[in-house]
């Protein structure tokens, strides 16, 4: 039978009432299109297109998608265009093939760019249409059976892309025996020695290992019937090889000692008879706790169900059983495709919805990251088999990687959920927002309408949604704030000329503003001078006409002289709402100093740094007075309750054995944070000590200083 008559039989064997024509078109225009053409294998283009329509046939898919099948490498400028696949085979057909075309024909600077351009094109369309993955997948499949005629490279790189990306969406899809097939022979190219070594080995006792599966077998049907239970089937089955191998590597053991090599499926007729199955196999053997998993009550995210459970089976070797009836099998074998929703007259399932939802949200979180090193590791990390099951106080399960936390499930249910968390109760008991979830945590989120996402959040969220979100909410934040920072500092300046925004954009100067200075946009040169990427010279020679700039050095020399004079100047030309708030948090633009460490309560400037936004500095600050004033920028407080500033604070007492703790005492009483402590002897036997506290604002300071000047030991309290 040739490859096109094996192809046309599948297809009939479940397509039943389904005009197979345009089936047999496809095949004409490969053979028409591609006849000269040779894959990277070696054999005609035609034959590995005929295999990858076949591998989708296989899996009884529309015809839409296997045509597709045949048709998806041949929009390109020798063979076809998309507008010549959509007139001869419709337009589903075309944009499933167009989905699943590389990126070619454009130049990136690295090989890591060109590479995560083809991957963020490949999930862009399957958020469209999901068969797009599909094809892509038994495409993978195909050039991964025939890698071996590849050189070392190129072996090297597709297999890593294999296990890193393609295995993983086929789990995703829940397809796993294509899965398992993709891990092995990535496996093969990736640890080749290592391949080769357990390869041989596993080959070694393979007679050994079949009659003890044939013995295990035995026992659980004999035990079944005993328990009037008649199993559909009971399989056993090798594990594949690269799962035993990364079991090898997580518990550093020889292959000697990983007992269960294999792994034994038991269909049975219904839901109770599976859980029965469950209870006998307990009792006959003894479990494994940890290892007993119910993903019949909580399916995966991929829809698959199933009980797990490992035992201590003959000879004291462990045993890993997995339980379900003959729906769950087709699912957890087959996947998505195990109930097609674009097959002819198929509504699609609430499962599938999600599973497809899921996917769509994956694809949107991913597109928001644009560096393409961050995007193929969001890639990876997005991808890896989920750890943690958490729920919802309703009962709705979270899957998330190991090591998330509150922050990651609660953007993990939506995005203002997360943006507006402070706080999450774990099974009933309040927890801290870097708490690692557990697996089967009940999670419940408290959100606040005047909370937002925290810079130091990005310090220990897992999940890339959660990391993205976080990022996209500053970096929005830090525009508007350099948009309010670069307009203080204009009309600043502009006000020193008799000039304003409002003038300079009626007159029509302002394009000429910003050409000299290299802006697409007002608001472009609004941000860049926020952000300190123009300048104040850049932005004062601009602003200032010739004969202004020669008098501009002596200008400044002068006003040097009477910095007092000019902290009153900037109060008095500040505009009403134009002075700059700040809650004391740093970020990329508006920074406490570290060298006079202000707090909520102190008189405070902003200095405008050359690249690096805003230093907040109080105004009696030595290092402030030494700098340039006409960088001054008149700021406030917010005066925000619950944030947090750093101050130092020496102290000397006399040197008591427990003067330390005496100190740390008090400082507790008061509800303030010891962040840093130095203590040391003086030559005349006092104790000094430096310490950094957090407080709320300049009073809770003073109230501090006070109670711990109380102690009878102590000396003296000064501020840093």
């Amino acid at each position: 039978m040739s490859s096109f008559s094996r192809l046309s039989a599948l297809c009939s064997d479940y397509l039943h009432g389904v005009d197979l024509e345009p089936l047999a078109d496809a095949y004409t225009f490969i053979q028409d299109r591609h006849a000269k053409h040779i894959h990277a294998s070696g054999e005609p283009y035609v034959d590995h297109l005929l295999e990858v329509a076949s591998t989708l046939a296989s899996m009884k898919l529309d015809l839409d998608t296997i045509i597709s099948g045949l048709l998806h490498g041949s929009i390109k400028e020798e063979v076809s265009t998309k507008k010549e696949l959509e007139k001869l085979f419709g337009p589903t057909v075309a944009n499933i093939v167009d989905g699943t075309t590389r990126i070619t024909n454009v130049r990136y600077t690295s090989q890591l760019a060109h590479q995560a351009e083809n991957i963020r094109k490949l999930f862009i369309a399957m958020g469209a249409d999901i068969r797009v993955l599909l094809v892509r997948l038994a495409d993978r499949l195909q050039d991964m059976l025939t890698l071996e005629l590849a050189d070392e490279e190129k072996q090297r790189n597709m297999a890593s892309e294999t296990m890193d990306l393609y295995a993983p969406l086929a789990s995703r899809l829940g397809i796993d025996w294509m899965k398992r097939e993709l891990e092995d022979l990535a496996f093969r190219y990736i640890f080749p020695v290592e391949y080769k070594e357990l390869t041989s080995k596993l080959d070694n006792s393979l007679a050994q290992r079949q009659a003890y599966v044939e013995e295990v077998i035995a026992i659980l049907q004999q035990k079944l019937k005993e328990n009037d239970l008649v199993p559909v089937r009971v399989i056993g089955r090798p594990k594949h090889i690269y799962s035993i191998y990364k079991k090898l590597i997580v518990q550093n053991i020889p292959l000697d000692k990983v007992y269960d090599k294999v792994a034994f499926r038991l269909i049975l007729n219904s839901v109770k008879d599976c859980y029965e199955t469950l209870g006998i196999i307990h009792g006959e053997w003894q479990p494994i706790p940890s290892r007993i998993k119910d993903f019949i009550s909580t399916p995966k995210a991929n829809n698959y169900q199933s009980l797990h459970t490992t035992v201590m089976g003959p000879r004291r070797h462990f045993i890993e059983i997995q339980i379900r009836t003959e729906a769950m099998d087709k699912v957890a074998l087959e996947g998505v495709a195990a109930h097609w929703a674009y097959k002819e007259g198929q509504k699609i399932n609430t499962s599938d919805a999600k599973l497809f939802r899921d996917l769509k949200q994956l694809v949107q979180t991913l597109q928001e990251v644009e560096d393409s090193r961050e995007f193929l590791d969001s890639v990876r990390t997005e991808l890896f088999e989920p750890a943690i099951y958490a729920l919802t106080p309703t009962g709705e399960v979270r899957e998330l990687p190991r090591g998330s936390t509150p922050i990651d499930f609660a953007y993990s249910i939506h995005t203002a959920v997360g943006d507006s968390c402070v706080g999450a109760t774990i099974n009933g008991h309040l927890v801290q927002l870097k708490y690692e979830l557990q697996n089967g945590d009940v999670v419940e989120i408290q959100t606040s309408k005047n909370q937002h996402p925290k810079r130091a959040w990005l310090q220990f969220v897992k999940t890339n949604r959660a990391k993205t979100r976080v990022r996209h909410w500053l970096r929005r934040e830090e525009k508007n704030k350099a948009l309010l920072l670069g307009r203080e500092i204009c009309e600043r300046e502009l006000k020193r000329n008799d000039l304003s925004l409002k003038k300079l954009i009626k007159s029509g100067q302002v394009k000429e503003l910003l050409k000299n200075l290299g802006c697409n946009s007002l608001e472009d040169m609004l941000a860049k001078v926020g952000s300190g990427i123009i300048t104040l010279q850049q932005l004062v020679r601009t602003f200032q006409p010739e004969e202004y700039q020669e008098n501009e050095e002596q200008r400044g020399t002068d006003e040097l002289l009477d910095t007092r004079g000019k902290v009153e100047e900037l109060r008095v030309v500040e505009r009403k709402g134009g002075t700059i708030d700040i809650d004391g948090m740093d970020d990329m633009l508006v920074r406490v100093s570290q060298c006079c460490k202000p707090v909520p309560g102190d008189r405070i400037l902003g200095f405008i740094t050359t690249g690096r936004g805003i230093s907040i500095h109080k105004e009696d600050c030595v290092n402030l007075r030494s700098t340039d004033p006409t960088r001054w920028l008149a700021v406030n407080w917010s005066g925000s309750p619950k944030s947090k500033h750093r101050a130092e604070l020496f102290i000397t007492a006399e040197n008591s054995r427990n003067i330390l703790t005496e100190i740390s005492s008090t400082i507790n009483t008061d509800d303030a944070d010891i962040v840093e402590l130095n203590a040391r002897k003086t030559s005349d036997n006092l104790a000094a000590l430096d310490v950094i506290v957090e407080v709320s604002d300049l009073n809770h300071l003073q109230v501090l200083q006070q109670h711990v000047q109380q102690i009878p030991e102590v000396i003296d309290v000064r501020r840093r």
